[in-house]
């Protein structure tokens, strides 16, 4: 039974594009959360700025995580653009235009 495990590498999770989709769907929605109240709106992008560029570099990796990272952050720190779908635009971007590579 332990030759067979041996043998029999762990395959990859063929869902992970799936769930990084949800994922980032999720994460650009609580970044979009700052409309419901306008009073607490900027507070709450300078806490979720450097938290969103962590998540972006954490889930991407290589250039485009990293790129990703650093637009997403300044994107929820300046007024009025933290409407931009970041996540959901890197996902877009890595699966479909790049075809998933890089990403392994």
């Amino acid at each position: 039974m332990i030759e067979k495990a041996i043998n029999n590498p762990v395959q990859p999770v063929k869902s992970d594009k799936t769930s990084k989709l949800i994922l980032s769907l999720l994460f650009d929605g609580i970044g979009m959360l700052s409309y419901i109240v306008p009073v607490f709106a900027e507070v709450t992008d300078l806490v979720w700025a450097p938290i969103s560029g962590i998540l972006l570099m954490t889930m991407y990796k290589g250039t485009i995580g990293k790129l990703a990272g650093v637009f997403g952050f300044i994107e929820e720190l300046v007024p009025f653009i933290d409407f931009v779908p970041t996540f959901t635009i890197t996902w877009f971007y890595t699966y479909v235009i790049k075809g998933g590579k890089g990403q392994e």
